[in-house]
């Protein structure tokens, strides 16, 4: 048996397995201290387990252990599926299809809406969460992950934007299971079709609630020409160059597929930025806890100022 690493995560640990001329993938939490209700692999096998059956996206999982005798550790092994990941540049392979950008793009709106209409109950997956409070306890876990991961030096500004969140909070659109993670480079896809993701990963947050869930996690990753460079929000340059479609209109193309409203979204886009100063925050403590070796995560903090000035900005746009 051979065993490589997958390098790109930024906080689950990705394994490659080559048993003969078999591949698999094992997925495991980061090592030390761990967020409550993070890097559930628990969650993400049961999630798996049954999806794949009804999502081609999802990829099969095949064994759940959690045993720490074995690993120290929760793990799951699942199948190993080739493709283009888009990080910071086009794949060559992808590059010479006209529109890449774009058709990527809508690719992965169409396959969130597709999640989206499927029916919890009939994949398995009742059981995965309660949509009633929903946005409650998002609101509430998140909180407290910023409590537990406070910097000293903090301000009361991400105090300040939950109170805003908080007030301003919508009614649950509708229940249907959410991704909690969806994003260009969490997705795979052939390099002879750009017009189809043929697999999504990450699935270790999945639940069921709210979809704009989804849609404004992706809008908090995806870049805008709007931009300035007080409110950039991601630390891949690259994605701006790419000739992707503007974050109005992926709400557009989602909108019109799933009968959505637009301006909904808004809040969910804000949530996301503020959840996101939370993440990169929390990686940043386990670098210095010493539990990551990763140079990355040494200055990934510094993204949060720029995510709290997108946060303000969106939800002033939103009038909340």
């Amino acid at each position: 048996m051979e065993v490589l690493q997958f390098p790109n995560g930024s906080a689950n640990l990705t394994y490659l397995l080559r048993v003969g001329a078999h591949e698999l993938v094992l997925r495991r939490p980061p090592f030390g201290q761990i967020a409550p209700g993070a890097h559930d692999m628990k969650r993400e096998f049961k999630v798996l387990g049954h999806l794949w059956h009804h999502f081609d996206r999802a990829p099969r999982a095949y064994l759940f252990c959690d045993d720490p005798a074995v690993l120290g550790a929760d793990f799951f092994v699942m199948e190993r599926r080739r493709g283009e990941v888009i990080r910071d540049t086009m794949p060559p392979t992808l590059r010479v299809h006209r529109d890449a950008g774009r058709r990527v793009a809508f690719a992965l709106v169409v396959s969130m809406a597709e999640l989206h209409t499927l029916e919890p109950g009939a994949c398995g997956l009742a059981d995965l969460g309660r949509p009633e409070g929903f946005i409650d306890r998002q609101l509430e876990g998140w909180a407290k992950r910023w409590a537990l991961a406070r910097p000293e030096d903090a301000t009361g500004e991400m105090e300040r934007i939950h109170e805003r969140l908080a007030r301003g909070k919508p009614a649950l659109s509708r229940a249907s299971i959410v991704h909690n993670d969806l994003k260009l480079d969490n997705c795979q896809f052939a390099p002879e079709n750009p017009d189809r993701v043929t697999s999504i990963f990450d699935w270790d947050m999945t639940t069921l609630g709210d979809p704009l869930a989804d849609l404004g996690t992706l809008l908090n990753y995806w870049p805008d020409a709007t931009d300035t460079e007080a409110t950039q929000r991601g630390t891949r340059p690259g994605l701006s160059r790419m000739g992707l479609p503007s974050r109005g209109e992926i709400t557009s193309r989602y909108a019109a597929l799933t009968g959505a409203d637009p301006a909904a979204a808004r809040w969910w886009e804000a949530f996301a930025l503020w959840k996101t100063v939370v993440v990169v925050v929390q990686l940043h403590r386990r670098w210095v806890r010493g539990e990551s070796t990763d140079p990355r995560m040494a200055h990934i903090a510094d993204r949060a100022p720029s995510l709290v000035a997108a946060a303000r900005l969106v939800l002033d746009g939103a009038g909340l």
